[in-house]
Formats: C-alpha cells, sequence, structure tokens
C-alpha cells in the first residue's frame, strides 16, 4: 500500500488488507502480490454480504404489512425485537461472547435506539396508512442519509458536488411525498422521515463498532440491551392490541423478527466493516427498486409512475454522492 503523509513524502507500507470506513475503500498490500488475491477474496466475500442484507431489508415493509395483517403495530414491533433479542442472546451465550468493553456501550445504544427500536417503529406506525411503494421511496433516502451522518460523525469534508447530489434527491423525495399526499405531507410521511434519520445514526455507529468487533456482536448486543424493555412491552401490547395468527401475519412477523431485525443486520455489518460504510450504502441504491417489486408481486399493490421515476432519480443522486465524497 503507498501512503503519502502530511510533508507528501510517500512511503509504502506492508499490510493485511482490512476495510477503512471512512472512504470505503479495502486497502491491499502492492509491495506483497501474496496477499493481494486475500483482499479481493475478502471485497467479494463483503459485496456479497452487503447484498444479502439489502435483499433482506427489502423484503422489510411487505413482511411488515403482512404482520400487521394480524398484529397491533405496537405488538408487532415488540414482539420483533423481543423474538430476535431472544435468539440473539441464544447465539451469544451459546459461543460464550463476552460482552463488549464500556467504551462501546454508548455506540450500542445507538444502534438499538436506531435500528432496533426507532426504524422498525416508525415505519410500521408509518405503513399503517401509508402503501410499501411510497415508503420504499421514501426510505430510498437512507443511503444519502448514512453517508452524510457518517461525514459528520467522523469529521469528514464531503465536496459540493456530494451535498449538492444531497440536496436535489431530498428536493425529489419531499416533492413526491407531497405529491402523492395531496399537497401537503402527512403523518405517515412525518414517520418515515423521522426513521431515516434515526436509522442513518444506528447504521453509522454500526459501522464504526463492525470495525472493532464482528458484525453480528454489535447488532446482536443492540438486541439483547433492548430485552429488558421487549420482553414486558410485548407482554403489554398482546394485552392491550387485538391480535390473530393468521398464516400472512405469522409469516410477517417471524420475517421482521429473524430475517431483518437479526440475520439481516449481521450480514449488513458484517459487508459494510469489509468494504465500508459508502460503499456499501451504493449496494442500498437498490433496495426501494426491490421493495417497488415485493410490494406488486407479494401485496398486489399498483403504483403510478412517480413511485419508481423517484426511486430511479434518488438513485442516480446517490450514485453522485458516492462518486463525489473528496
Amino acid at each position: 500500500m503507498t501512503a503519502q503523509d502530511s510533508a507528501t513524502r510517500r512511503t509504502t507500507i506492508a499490510v493485511t488488507p482490512v476495510a477503512d470506513l471512512t472512504d470505503g475503500r479495502a486497502t491491499t498490500d502492492t509491495a506483497a502480490p501474496a496477499v493481494a488475491p486475500a483482499g479481493r477474496d475478502s471485497t467479494r466475500t463483503g459485496i456479497l454480504l452487503a447484498a444479502a442484507g439489502v435483499t433482506a431489508f427489502s423484503l422489510t415493509f411487505p413482511a411488515t404489512v403482512w404482520g400487521l395483517d394480524g398484529f397491533g403495530p405496537w405488538s408487532l414491533v415488540a414482539v420483533r425485537m423481543a423474538l430476535a433479542g431472544l435468539i440473539a442472546g441464544g447465539c451469544l451465550l451459546a459461543l460464550r461472547i463476552k460482552v463488549p468493553a464500556r467504551e462501546h456501550w454508548f455506540s450500542l445504544a445507538v444502534v438499538a435506539a436506531g435500528v432496533v427500536v426507532g426504524f422498525p417503529l416508525l415505519t410500521t406506525l408509518a405503513l399503517q396508512t401509508s402503501t410499501t411503494a411510497h415508503a420504499a421511496v421514501v426510505v430510498g433516502l437512507l443511503p444519502l442519509t448514512t453517508a452524510a451522518m457518517s461525514a459528520l460523525r467522523t469529521g469528514a469534508r464531503p465536496s459540493r458536488t456530494f451535498w449538492t447530489a444531497a440536496c436535489v434527491g431530498a428536493a425529489a423525495v419531499i416533492a413526491f411525498t407531497v405529491q402523492q399526499s395531496g399537497g401537503a405531507l402527512t403523518t405517515a410521511d412525518l414517520y418515515l422521515f423521522g426513521a431515516l434519520l434515526i436509522c442513518a445514526a444506528g447504521y453509522t455507529e454500526g459501522g464504526r463498532l463492525a470495525k472493532v468487533m464482528p458484525g453480528w456482536h454489535v447488532i446482536g448486543w443492540a438486541l439483547v440491551a433492548c430485552l429488558p424493555f421487549a420482553i414486558p412491552a410485548s407482554a403489554a401490547a398482546l394485552a392491550y392490541e387485538p391480535w390473530e395468527l393468521t398464516a400472512k401475519a405469522v409469516a410477517g412477523l417471524l420475517w421482521v423478527a429473524v430475517g431483518s431485525q437479526f440475520v439481516g443486520l449481521v450480514v449488513w455489518y458484517r459487508g459494510m466493516a469489509a468494504i465500508g460504510i459508502p460503499k456499501a450504502s451504493q449496494l442500498q441504491l437498490a433496495q426501494p427498486l426491490l421493495t417497488l417489486v415485493w410490494s406488486v408481486s407479494l401485496l398486489g399493490e399498483t403504483m403510478t409512475a412517480a413511485a419508481p421515476l423517484t426511486a430511479v432519480a434518488v438513485l442516480i443522486c446517490i450514485a453522485v454522492t458516492q462518486r463525489a465524497r473528496g
């Protein structure tokens, strides 16, 4: 690997390939060709893992709608957290994984608040009145929001092109939501925008933690941290809200709890640690488009031409931000 110090003197450093969460590039040792293939393999594996996570996430909204077929929103979110937390806790206990160092507790709390609690709760509340296609377009801003949050968190200074593309993408989504909502933002839209911000914070902290501990440890401990609240919340919500164990409801609950909340996040954080936050965010470009496909094929929803057009516009804006991180 070739590096340049503050005095612009070039030096050659022999290192093992690692993931750089600041600029998303996997660094490799050009002085030792023997390690280059391992670096390429690591990058390919990271891409496959992140892509698997994106696929799992793209099914979250349709699965949530299925879950709402038999559960109330608070029950669905609480039971989802409890099931995922119990699975994560069982895995951590069986493998005798040590509790993370105290210095990581705050970051784990941010992951828990954003990814385990905030995003599932706000999007579930939104999907009571919003279509999955509409929600997918709004949440399509998540990669851009995550990249911006990462820049702020790390103190990076993205270029003007980055911020211009970010603003254009945000404007396109706001225009879409206002047009689809009859000229004003709805409560569901506010839930979705709130979910964007809190999930981006969780992804950013999770990506940073996944650089120093395995990705599944990050989400595993975040889920376990929520168990003291999730279990009593599940009991209270199930007692308060009516529920029925329909096939769709059970399938939706199992997917959001196991597929999206645990397995999807495990492979996502693992992939993000391998290839970096920006590159992983690029793979998320496909998520809203995949969700649009699922909304039609699994839920039978119809959509206006504005939905895919806005999703593609956001995709282009995010692609520009990923190439303008300077």
